[in-house]
C-alpha cells in the first residue's frame, strides 16, 4: 500500500474514497509521525508543517486547531483500527460460528490483528498516547465496542465454555484475559520493542498456547 493510500484508508469513515489534496496528505502524513514520536503535547505546528514541506498556516487553513488535526487522525481511525473488531473485514473474517476449536478462532483472530497493527502502528501509538487526555477519543472508543464488538466475543466464548474448552471463568473474565494478552504481545511487538529480533511465527504460537493452557507446567 503506498503512503498516500495509507492517509486516505485512515481518514476515510466510509467505503466511499476520499478526496485529498497533496498537501493535506502530505500534512496528516507528517502529522502521525510527529505525534507518534512526541505525543499530543509535545508535537507543534510548526514542526509537522516543517516535516510536510508546506507553511505553518498551510497546516491551519486544512485544520484549525492542532488538535483538531489530532482527531481527524484518530477520531474516523475507530471503526478501523482502535476498536479493530468493528471493521466489517475483520468481523466477517474473524467471528466466524463455525470454528472447530477455540485454537483455530485464537489462530485466526491472532494473526488478523497481528497484520492490521503492522501496517497501522504509528496511528495506534498515537490513540494509546491520547486517549487518557481526550475524554471524545475515550468516550468514542468505549461505544464502539460495547456496541459492536462485546456480544460477538461474548457468544464465541460461551460456545466453546458450552463445548468444554474453556474453563468455567466469567465470560467477562475470560474475555479479559484473551484481550489483555494478545493485545500486550501486540504493543511489545510494534510499539515498545520493534527492533528486537521477533520470531513472529514462534510468538502467535506461543500466545495461542499461553491462552489454552497457562503457565503450569
Amino acid at each position: 500500500m503506498t503512503d498516500e493510500q495509507w492517509i486516505k484508508d485512515i481518514l476515510s469513515t466510509d467505503d466511499e474514497d476520499v478526496k485529498l489534496s497533496e498537501k493535506q496528505i502530505k500534512i496528516v502524513e507528517a502529522a502521525i509521525q510527529v505525534f507518534s514520536e512526541k505525543g499530543f503535547s509535545g508535537a507543534s505546528t510548526s514542526e509537522i508543517a516543517k516535516k510536510a514541506g508546506v507553511a505553518e498556516g498551510t497546516v491551519f487553513r486544512h485544520f484549525k486547531t492542532k488538535k483538531e488535526l489530532l482527531l481527524s487522525i484518530v477520531t474516523p481511525t475507530l471503526a478501523k483500527i482502535v476498536a479493530p473488531f468493528i471493521a466489517k473485514d475483520f468481523v466477517n473474517s474473524v467471528f466466524k460460528d463455525d470454528y472447530a476449536s477455540f485454537e483455530d478462532f485464537l489462530k485466526v483472530l491472532i494473526k488478523n490483528r497481528f497484520e492490521f497493527m503492522k501496517k497501522r502502528a504509528p496511528v495506534i501509538k498515537i490513540f494509546l498516547q491520547e486517549i487518557a487526555f481526550h475524554p471524545e477519543i475515550k468516550e468514542e472508543y468505549i461505544d464502539a465496542l460495547t456496541t459492536h464488538v462485546k456480544v460477538r466475543v461474548f457468544q464465541l466464548v460461551e460456545r466453546f465454555k458450552d463445548k468444554n474448552e474453556i474453563k468455567e471463568y466469567p465470560t467477562e473474565t475470560i474475555i479479559r484475559f484473551m484481550t489483555t494478552t494478545v493485545v500486550g504481545f501486540l504493543i511489545a511487538r510494534f510499539l515498545i520493542l520493534p527492533n528486537n529480533e521477533w520470531d513472529d511465527d514462534k510468538e502467535i504460537e506461543d500466545t495461542i498456547e499461553l491462552l489454552l493452557y497457562g503457565l503450569k507446567k
